[in-house]
């Protein structure tokens, strides 16, 4: 963040709790002629010793890195000796602040525990989920700025009773699915077709988490939130997708078979929901329960990524964090299974999982014997088979034989090939969100060779194609 003193609505729009961690202060003033001059060097000294000093105590009350940059020429150059006394009272002001924080939430600490409903409550109206905007506007979808790189769409918030009419009171014939977290209901808004989640307090975490991704960031190939409700369960409120999930496409009774070219679209979809929020938002975010049952399918089987329950938001840069186990077997790379380890790449590794379901209408993990409890990952099953000197007639055999005579082999070989390189074992050997977009994009070009490497490698390439 970068505080300018010459613009007084920055100043009063610090966040000292927010996630970032590291500030940026410039200084800069200009004198009565408006010019910018240099600052003698010993006044510039003092300024440097009084603000390095006040600096560094902040960040050791709050864990921010704080840097002081002073400006001597250029087109904004200069930093006159007035900039002792408003820095100095910046990081004054700033540290006393700082201190009133804490202090209370030292003292909130000895308060008693509070119900999950009080929590959940006080999270929404703490800053951590923009402001309610109006409900018109928020079903019309309309957009306002917000973090760099992503567009705010506010939420309405609804009551219970509302919620509970549009359902007919949560009947079972308005059921249309049962996740990991709570039951899925149909519903007509305000004119509008929608999908409410229920859930229970105690997955609180997951509703918040669900709700601050879903409020920062909209994509076409991400699920739209309408708003939530927080009274009695805990509610989120979604657009309603007609055609269910790719598992169910892929693996349920009464349905046609999705066409060869109708997933490969799928998948284009999918990954470009997933590349959005791993490298086009700040912070950026790991989905970490990629699956088919997590991929929603429009009225035009257009893609589109959804359930952001377990979404675990990182600095930009950071590579893999250390956390908790949460996820579904079958999808988890072994760096995530074994040590926790948590980077964008545990999104590319199950990525790489469903675009084998795409091709084989398998599930990730497979039973290998109808009547012995035995089972193997669908990756090792493509990879015994592609570790084998002549492969082709066993990869055939893996093939969705639901997708008939219809299916080009050459495009399917292609999709394994990168399916084999996104569940690398190693994670820096598997490609980005990016070149995987890109290697979706160019899968039906007639060029002579398709060479899944070249398109994670060649990052000039990448950058052209996907400029959006």
């Amino acid at each position: 963040m970068v505080f300018d003193l010459q613009s007084i609505s920055l100043i009063h729009g610090i966040n000292i709790a927010s996630n970032h961690s590291e500030a940026l202060a410039y200084f800069y003033f200009a004198d009565e002629y408006g010019n910018y001059p240099p600052l003698k060097q010993r006044w510039a000294l003092v300024l440097f010793l009084i603000n390095y000093l006040l600096f560094q105590k902040l960040k050791l009350e709050t864990g921010f890195e704080f840097r002081i940059t002073c400006i001597s020429s250029g087109a904004i150059a200069g930093i006159s000796i007035a900039a002792v006394g408003g820095a100095s009272i910046l990081a004054l002001s700033l540290y006393l602040g700082i201190y009133r924080r804490k202090k209370k939430v030292v003292e909130a600490s000895t308060l008693p525990a509070v119900s999950q409903y009080q929590y959940v409550r006080h999270r929404l109206g703490s800053g951590s989920i923009p402001e309610k905007a109006s409900e018109s506007a928020a079903f019309a979808g309309a957009p306002s700025q917000g973090l760099t790189g992503s567009s705010v769409y506010k939420s309405v918030e609804f009551s219970y009773e509302e919620l509970a009419k549009a359902t007919e009171y949560f009947s079972q014939d308005n059921k249309i699915g049962q996740g990991g977290f709570g039951s899925v209901y149909y519903a007509e808004l305000r004119g509008e077709k929608a999908a409410i989640k229920k859930m229970d307090m105690q997955a609180s975490k997951e509703f918040l988490a669900e709700l601050k991704v879903l409020t920062h960031v909209h994509h076409l190939n991400l699920v739209r939130l309408i708003g939530y409700c927080v009274e009695g369960s805990l509610f989120l409120v979604y657009e309603y997708i007609e055609n269910g999930n790719l598992s169910q496409h892929l693996r349920g009774s009464g349905r046609d078979p999705l066409p060869w070219q109708t997933r490969v679209k799928i998948a284009l979809d999918s990954a470009r929901g997933l590349e959005y929020i791993h490298e086009h938002t700040i912070p950026v975010y790991i989905h970490r329960d990629i699956k088919s049952a997590n991929i929603l399918i429009d009225k035009n089987f257009r893609g589109k990524v959804a359930d952001f329950g377990l979404t675990k938001l990182t600095e930009y840069g950071s590579t893999s964090l250390p956390t908790r186990l949460v996820g579904t077997f079958g999808y988890m790379p072994p760096e995530y299974a074994q040590c926790g380890d948590v980077s964008p790449k545990i999104d590319v590794y199950a990525f790489g999982v469903v675009l084998y379901e795409l091709i084989s209408g398998k599930e990730a993990i497979v039973k290998t014997n109808e009547y012995v409890p035995k089972s193997i990952g669908l990756v090792a099953l493509f990879e015994d088979v592609l570790s084998q000197s002549d492969s082709e007639e066993d990869l055939r055999k893996l093939v969705d034989p639901r997708l008939g005579d219809n299916c080009p082999f050459d495009s399917v070989r292609k999709i394994i090939q990168l399916a084999k390189a996104c569940t690398q074992e190693t994670p820096q050997l598997r490609p980005s969100m990016r070149s995987i977009v890109v290697a979706l994009m160019t899968l039906s070009s007639s060029t002579e060779d398709w060479d899944v490497g070249f398109f994670y490698e060649n990052h000039a390439l990448v950058h052209l194609m996907t400029g959006r």
